[in-house]
């Protein structure tokens, strides 16, 4: 039997599961699907504005965490642990094969190009996206391929130039890359992986760029040989490379989801996609198992703990019905989203205060044990984090994933420093 169980496979619940393996529990995974890696950009997102103040983006997150209100998850967790919990992200990718940059010693935000030319305020970006920081000095050629229609390379320089930011847009040719008409973000990134190509790309590239420009790509560059194609692409240019994430899907949420899930494999813990948990058993405040849907008949997961990361509304963690009630899927645990439908949402669409039905889920304890309206421990072998927690607007705050290492990390430890392992 498990010592524990984690339920859901995104960011949250594969951060969760490395630290709990860490310290010596026998853990599983058990997820819906594959989690929301996919769609992401790869980077990592501590707090990019403050709610009431969405026009400004914040510099010093780390600074700014004391004003979020108190009831915002990141309160629940000393300072020294939230630094904590993002650097032991960044060596675990380090060891990973994937290198994170704009770690807790320089405390302030990326500020990095998106596919359509905004400024994204990040916290930790991903070696090949830090080029791109938009507080360097150097002009920027954003470079394009023809036919791809998930990067504008036009749009991005355009809407740069629009804010004082000196870009201009090129484009390559498709078959540089690929004789193919049926590709894909993904197939482009895994045809940059032969040597041969990215040699080529890499002399096409040299002859564009004007001295002392950095050049921007769509994010394909290589699937399985990034760090050696990125390094070659520098090398051969004679530039500074970065990457943009396309559209969905994402190919560094891609990469970050498989560098967790090899180096969860290498601890001996199994992700079992496609076993959506759809009930669970309990004896008094204990439970005994969760039950999952398989195409068969269901399956009961036994653990001596559970860690609750499915997601709050967007993910699917949680479920309404069009009388406005909004509940918890899989343990019917109370939530702090208003029970009528009209309380949901403010009248003005961009509130820079965001929605209710966005900022409220599963109050939980300082040891992320879930909670009723009174404060009372629910179950005491469940631990909950991520974004099905209470207190925050992860997407409108820009703090989504770190809110999943810092919450996922912090559960995890409240069960490996608290409760005895199963035998």
């Amino acid at each position: 039997m498990n010592d524990l169980i984690v339920i859901g496979a995104g960011l949250t619940g594969l951060i969760a599961a490395h630290t709990a393996a860490t310290a010596g529990l026998k853990v599983g995974v058990v997820a819906k699907g594959m989690g929301s890696l996919h769609w992401a950009a790869g980077t990592v997102d501590l707090l990019g504005y403050l709610p009431h103040s969405s026009d400004q983006p914040v510099q010093q997150p780390l600074e700014e965490l004391s004003r979020l209100g108190d009831e915002h998850p990141y309160h629940l967790v000393d300072s020294d642990l939230i630094a904590q919990s993002l650097e032991a992200f960044r060596q675990t990718l380090v060891a990973a094969g994937l290198d994170y940059v704009g770690a807790p010693v320089g405390s302030r935000n990326l500020q990095l190009p998106s596919a359509v030319g905004a400024v994204r305020p990040t916290f930790l970006a991903p070696q090949a996206q830090a080029a791109g920081d938009l507080r360097r000095s150097e002009p920027l050629l954003i470079v394009g391929i023809q036919g791809l229609r998930d990067f504008y390379p036009q749009l991005i320089a355009d809407n740069l130039t629009a804010q004082g930011y000196r870009a201009r847009a090129a484009f390559l040719p498709l078959d540089l890359f690929t004789q193919r008409r049926d590709y894909t973000p993904v197939l482009l990134a895994e045809a940059m992986d032969d040597a041969g190509r990215t040699v080529q790309v890499a002399q096409a590239l040299s002859k564009l760029a004007a001295p002392g420009e950095r050049i921007g790509l769509p994010a394909i560059l290589g699937m399985h040989e990034h760090l050696r194609t990125l390094r070659t692409l520098q090398e051969r240019a004679g530039a500074a490379i970065f990457e943009i994430p396309t559209l969905p899907p994402s190919i560094p949420g891609i990469r970050l989801f498989h560098a967790l899930r090899r180096t969860l494999a290498a601890q001996g813990v199994r992700i079992e996609v496609g076993m959506e948990v759809i009930g669970f058993g309990s004896r008094g405040r204990t439970i005994e198992w969760v039950e999952s849907a398989t195409s068969a008949r269901p399956l009961k997961h036994r653990a001596a703990h559970f860690l609750l990361a499915s997601g709050g509304i967007l993910g699917g963690g949680f479920s309404s019905d069009h009388k406005g009630r909004c509940w918890e899927t899989i343990f019917n645990l109370p939530l702090t989203t208003p029970q009528d439908r009209a309380a949901w949402f403010r009248p003005d669409f961009l509130d820079p205060g965001g929605h209710p039905v966005f900022r409220e889920g599963v109050a939980v304890d300082r040891n992320f044990q879930p909670v009723d309206a009174g404060g009372r421990v629910l179950f005491d072998n469940l631990q909950a984090g991520g974004t099905l927690l209470a207190g925050s607007d992860p997407i409108g705050e820009r703090s989504m994933e770190g809110l999943a290492i810092i919450t996922g990390r912090a559960a995890a430890l409240a069960i490996t420093n608290s409760q005895p392992i199963a035998g």
